[in-house]
C-alpha cells in the first residue's frame, strides 16, 4: 500500500450515562481536551482497545467535502495482492450528525470501493478502510477496531462485591498513566487487584501492594489467572521506601476493610511522599484532606451506579 504520513486520527466513542464524566476525564487525561460529542479528532495516535469507552479510531488518509474526492484519491491506493473492505461508520449518531440510513451507507461504500485497484473481501479482508462524514466533511483511512478486553477480566477467580467495574478501573489505570512509557506506578492498597489486571493487561509498569496477606494472594491469583505477570507485596502503604512517578489508591470503605478518618489521611500524605502524582478513588469527600497532605486537586469526576456514588480524583 502506499506509505502516507498521518497527521490526525478520528476516534469513536460510547458509554454509558452514568460513567459519561469518567469517559471524559479519561479523554482528558489522554487527549489534553474533552468533547460532548461521541467523536473526537486529534493528532494522537492510541491503541483503541485501551479505552473502555473508544470504538474504534480512523487513521485519516484523506478529507474532502464530497465523496468524489475520497474516490479520486482511492483510485491512488496501492494494495498488492492484499484484499479490503469500505465501512462507512455512520451507522450510530455521531454527535450532531444522525446516523446515515443502510441503503446510503452502502452507496458511497460501493462508490470508493469500485474505485480501489484490488480485490474486495466482505468476510475476511486484509485491511479495512473507514468513511465517516463529521464537520461536513467526508475523512478516509484505515480502520482500526477496538476490542472490549476488560470484558473478559469481569470473571476472576477472586473477587469482591465492592471491588470497581473492570471498565471502571481500566479507564481510572489510564487516567493515571495516559503515557505509560517510563512511568512506575504502583497501587498501594491493590484489594483483589482489579485495577493491576486492567494496567498490566495494557503493558503499564505497576506494583501492587495490600496490608491484608489474604487479598494480596488474591490479588496474584487473579493476575495470574489472566496469563499476566506483576509483583504484589504484602504490607502497610508507611513502610514503602520507593518513590513512583503515580499511585492509583481506591480507599478501603467496606465493612471488612472500614478505616478510620485518621486512617485514611495516613494513607493520603504516605501516598504525597511515594508519588508525584495521585489518582484517589472515593466514596466520600475528602478534598480537605488532600489539601492537608499536600496535594492540588487538577482534575476530578463523579461515577454513578444507581444512588451509589465514587469520587476519582487527581491529585498532584
Amino acid at each position: 500500500m502506499n506509505t502516507q504520513t498521518i497527521t490526525s486520527y478520528l476516534y469513536t466513542y460510547a458509554w454509558q450515562t452514568n460513567e459519561q464524566e469518567l469517559c471524559h476525564l479519561e479523554m482528558r487525561a489522554m487527549f489534553g481536551f474533552d468533547v460532548a460529542s461521541n467523536i473526537l479528532l486529534a493528532s494522537k495516535k492510541i491503541e483503541p482497545s485501551r479505552s473502555p469507552f473508544i470504538r474504534s479510531r480512523l487513521d485519516v488518509l484523506y478529507e474532502a467535502e464530497k465523496v468524489k474526492d475520497i474516490a479520486l484519491f482511492a483510485q491512488q491506493l496501492v494494495l498488492g495482492a492484499g484484499t479490503f473492505k469500505v465501512v462507512c461508520l455512520n451507522k450510530f449518531d455521531l454527535g450532531d450528525i444522525q446516523k446515515i440510513q443502510q441503503h446510503e451507507r452502502h452507496q458511497v461504500e460501493r462508490e470508493i470501493g469500485l474505485c480501489i485497484q484490488a480485490e474486495a473481501d466482505l468476510v475476511k479482508p486484509d485491511i479495512v478502510f473507514g468513511l465517516v462524514w463529521h464537520n461536513n466533511r467526508w475523512y478516509f483511512g484505515n480502520y482500526v477496531e477496538g476490542e472490549a478486553i476488560w470484558l473478559k477480566h469481569q470473571q476472576k477467580p477472586e473477587m469482591y462485591s465492592t471491588a470497581l467495574s473492570t471498565r471502571v478501573a481500566r479507564a481510572v489505570a489510564n487516567i493515571a498513566i495516559p503515557n505509560p512509557l517510563g512511568i512506575r506506578a504502583i497501587d498501594p492498597c491493590c484489594g483483589i487487584g482489579t485495577v493491576l489486571v486492567e494496567a498490566l493487561s495494557m503493558n503499564m509498569d505497576i506494583v501492587g501492594r495490600d496490608i491484608n496477606p489474604l487479598v494480596a494472594k488474591g490479588s496474584r491469583t487473579n493476575i495470574a489467572h489472566f496469563g499476566l505477570q506483576g509483583e504484589v507485596l504484602m504490607g502497610d502503604i508507611a513502610q514503602i521506601t520507593g518513590s513512583y512517578d503515580v499511585a492509583i489508591i481506591d480507599l478501603p470503605y467496606n465493612l471488612f476493610t472500614h478505616i478510620s478518618v485518621d486512617s485514611q489521611f495516613t494513607i493520603i500524605k504516605s501516598a504525597r511522599r511515594i508519588a508525584k502524582r495521585v489518582v484517589l478513588v472515593t466514596i466520600e469527600t475528602i478534598d480537605n484532606m488532600v489539601n492537608e497532605a499536600g496535594f492540588e486537586i487538577i482534575d476530578r469526576c463523579v461515577v454513578k451506579k444507581g444512588t451509589f456514588e465514587r469520587q476519582v480524583l487527581v491529585c498532584e
